[in-house]
């Protein structure tokens, strides 16, 4: 009853992510083609960097929904782990697509600082303000998706940024509504580049140590190891290797010197309990007895 309670849960859960992706791509893609309109019609740089940097949003938000559901496919002959990684690769992508978008926003505020034009104030204003309600609405939508997922957290991260940003834009619009000073259209611009580039360096860095297997985020390999120690029975751990299966799933080898081979399966339950609470659900374990360790033998690692 429990592991039916669990993945109806999980069911419900996923149901729930995926209507999150939905209406979050389809509320933003709408808001992206007015924000492009107004801003070609106001003459904005800030709205038409804004609009950019939400297509780009919609882009990411569409290939993390794809992954998503990618990793929900089961393991085949060729691809034994299925398709978990696909949601690693996707966030290496999608921050590699926002540091464009911080090239391009850069490059358009500093044409429009040596060539100022007029702008319409109260038009970035209100479409800006429309980007607030927009871009706080749809990153409420995956405020409990979150907290374990890279992927999903950075589609939160960004959303949330944004409408941040159009806070700002909408600031910057009322300066020039009631100054005409054009140049803060170009200098919110630079501004908002580098709030992007800020929030996407910590993801860009995240999914590269992933792609490259290195220990997830949050997990302290020192720790690990100790906790698999104060195991009774456990005398060595050696061999140990902790990588990302996917964005929110994480697994570990290791080779466990136990005093005797008889108590291996009660050592194994408990070890696996260790580490799930841990966040490490996929164990393999071989074990050893103490007289003839893998170790001692010097055996070279995979």
């Amino acid at each position: 009853m429990e592991t039916h309670n669990h993945h109806s849960h999980q069911q419900i859960e996923a149901k729930g992510l995926n209507k999150a992706f939905l209406l979050a791509i389809i509320c933003n893609f709408g808001f992206v083609i007015v924000e492009f309109v107004a801003g070609f019609f106001a003459n904005s740089v800030g709205l038409l960097s804004d609009a950019g940097h939400n297509l780009g949003d919609v882009v990411s938000l569409a290939l993390s929904a794809f992954a998503v559901i990618l990793s929900r496919f089961h393991p085949t002959k060729k691809y034994t782990y299925g398709f978990k990684k696909t949601t690693i690769l996707v966030s290496l992508l999608n921050a590699i697509i926002l540091l464009a978008t911080v090239v391009f926003i850069f490059a358009e505020s500093i044409n429009k600082i040596f060539h100022p034009e007029p702008i319409q104030g109260l038009s970035v204003v209100v479409v800006a303000a429309i980007g607030v309600v927009i871009n706080g609405f749809t990153a409420w939508l995956f405020i409990n998706h979150q907290e374990h997922d890279l992927n999903v957290k950075s589609a939160y991260l960004h959303l949330a940024s944004d409408a941040m940003v159009s806070v700002g834009v909408v600031i910057a619009g009322i300066v020039i509504w009631l100054t005409h000073w054009y140049i803060v259209d170009a200098l919110i611009g630079i501004v908002i580049a580098l709030i992007i580039l800020y929030s996407t360096w910590n993801l860009l860095m995240e999914s590269i140590n992933l792609a490259l297997n290195a220990v997830p985020k949050g997990i302290d390999s020192d720790k690990v190891e100790e906790q698999m120690m104060n195991v009774d029975g456990v005398k060595g751990i050696h061999h140990i290797h902790i990588w990302a299966l996917s964005t929110n799933e994480t697994a570990l080898t290791a080779h466990v010197v136990i005093a005797d081979l008889c108590d291996s399966e009660a050592i194994k339950h408990k070890l696996k309990h260790i580490l799930n609470d841990m966040n490490i659900a996929h164990v393999t374990l071989e074990f050893e007895p103490v007289d003839i360790s893998c170790e001692e033998s010097s055996c070279e690692e995979h």
